[in-house]
Parts: C-alpha cells; structure tokens; sequence
C-alpha cells in the first residue's frame, strides 16, 4: 500500500456533528502466519461515538462495556491517543474539538483484538467526521500506533483486517506494506473465548528467538500453501496448510483442554483449528456456516463440563471492516 498518498484538505464547512462507527474483532495470525496474517468477522467489535464540540482537544465522555479497567485520561487511551495524533498530523488540533463515548462489546484481553477494533473505530470515526480527508492505506499507520500504545508492540495483524476488512497480509513494516487476499465464499470462523486470562504481553513473551530450519521450511511451506488454497478457493489446501509448529506448542500451554478442544473440533468437521492471536480465544477455521457452528457448540460444551465459562461467536470473514451505523 502506498504511504505518500496527500491528505485532502479538511472542508470545516462539511464536519459532521456526531459519527457512531463499529469495527470488528479480527482472528491474528490466521494459524501458520504469526504477526503476517489475520481476517476480520461481523461479531463481535466496538463501538465509538464520536461529537464534535467547541473547546477545541480530544477527551473522553465515556467508556462502557471494560468494567472499568480502560483509561478515561485521553492520552492514555488508545482511541482518543490516536484520534490526537491524527488531528496533529492534519495541523487542525488547535482547531477541532471531539468528545469520544466508546462502547466495548468485546472481551479485553481475548486474542480478538480488543484494542485494534477500539482504535480502528476512533480513527474511522473522526476520519469520517472530518469528512475523509485520509484513505484507509493512509489511516492504517495510525492504527498500528494504537498497537504500540496498547501492548507495546507495533503490529499490525489486527488492525490491518478490522480496517481493510477481509484477510490481509502484512508483508512488511518498514515501509508498511500490505495486501489484501482473496476470501473464499464459504469460509467461517467458530470461535470460542474461554474466561481464563492469557495477557498478550505473556505471551509473546513464551515465543523462541531461534528456531529450528526444518520447522521454519514448514511453516514456510504452509504460509504459502494457505495463501495459495486462498486464491484458488481450496479449501483442502487451506486445511493442509494451516498448521502451527512454531508458535502454537508453546503459547497452547496457556490455555486449558487445547488439545481436547483442537480434536473436538477436527471430529467435528473443521478445515483447521488454533489460537486466535496471542489466545486464549480459539477458532474452528471451516467451510460453511453449520460445521464452525457445531464445532464452536462442541466446544463450548466441553468447557462447561470442565467447568470453564466461556463465550462463542460464529461469523463468516466480514470483508468490509468498519463501518458508520
């Protein structure tokens, strides 16, 4: 994507007074593709509702849906944080006033992207109250900002798809560089949040600096045979390539009955099975709706039994990212 696209100049004549914008959760790493890939889906998101007002600056009206654990100071939010810096970036901080209410309906700390879907929606707000004068391409370093203030790492596998919407590759950071890839008709997610905490932070840090050879070929192998069951809507590909032999050994000892769950869904049907994100949400990777639905209820199942609470989400890949309500 290309990042010297010019800023068209913000008409104050045409700013609209209230924007209420949602974007959604997104599945990072797509499996095999760990900090590369990542698809966004229709539910669960966030929600911003953004004001313009007189005295000029960003605050924060309100916050519900967090259980109070988000700041209300806004620069240390990531929404209003990054709402500054792209108000700062026009040259029109001085000038522009927003109050920001934002709506949580997603779990914090879930591995679906809590934060991204929070800054995406602040950014695609105030961009659409400004009267769009920055692209998507042009927004997205801003998102990936939001990241580094939310977790200390700069990413950008769960912005990027809750922004662009679809499935979207993230080839490289400097410059930022990323693609947008075919979705295949049939492919959904059965996704499965158990209430146990895995902070991002943790684990990351879990993951080895140095692999073996012969695993990275793998992984390798099936990053470009998923890519490929993408563009060609084969979906036996897709379930060939998306497997994790560097990642998911590692960050599955963090979350209970992984195994029993990956096999629960595998039985049931499922192309693929893994870690969403940094965890502890979990997606059943199938084709067509009723397969991720009754892997996502098996699962669920099987939680309760273990005496886990948890939370699922059924969803085809959302294609279009957020959007004004």
């Amino acid at each position: 994507m290309n990042q010297n696209k010019t800023a068209k100049a913000v008409d104050f004549d045409k700013i609209m007074d209230t924007v209420r914008v949602f974007a959604p959760a997104t599945v990072a790493n797509m499996i095999c593709g760990f900090d590369i890939l990542g698809f966004a889906v229709d539910y669960p998101g966030d929600e911003v509702l953004m004001h313009r007002v007189t005295a000029p600056g960003v605050r924060i009206r309100s916050i519900t849906g967090d259980e109070g654990r988000l700041p209300l100071d806004a620069d240390k939010n990531t929404v209003s944080a990054c709402v500054k810096m792209l108000l700062e970036h026009l040259g029109i901080s001085r000038e522009i006033g927003v109050e920001i209410e934002l709506i949580k309906h997603m779990p914090i700390g879930s591995g679906l992207g809590s934060s991204s879907a929070s800054t995406v929606a602040g950014l695609f707000a105030i961009n659409s109250l400004l009267g769009n004068p920055l692209t998507k391409e042009e927004l997205l370093p801003f998102c990936v900002e939001g990241e580094r203030l939310a977790c200390g790492h700069g990413h950008a596998d769960n912005v990027a798809p809750a922004l662009m919407g679809g499935i979207t590759l993230i080839r490289g950071h400097h410059p930022l560089d990323v693609i947008k890839l075919p979705v295949p008709e049939e492919l959904y997610a059965g996704i499965v949040f158990p209430k146990v905490d895995v902070p991002t932070r943790d684990a990351r840090q879990l993951i080895k600096e140095k692999v073996l050879l012969k695993d990275a070929v793998t992984q390798w192998g099936n990053i470009a045979g998923l890519i490929a069951g993408l563009y060609e809507s084969d979906y036996g590909l897709i379930s060939r390539s998306m497997h994790d032999v560097l990642i998911e050994p590692t960050r599955a000892i963090l979350i209970p009955e992984f195994y029993v769950m990956k096999q629960i869904a595998l039985n049931a049907g499922a192309l693929s099975f893994g870690i969403s994100g940094s965890g502890p949400s979990v997606v059943a990777v199938s084709r067509g709706k009723e397969i991720a639905e009754n892997a996502a209820n098996l699962i669920q199942q099987h939680l309760t039994d273990c005496e886990i609470d948890s939370l699922k989400y059924v969803s085809p890949v959302n294609i279009d990212g957020p959007k004004i309500l």
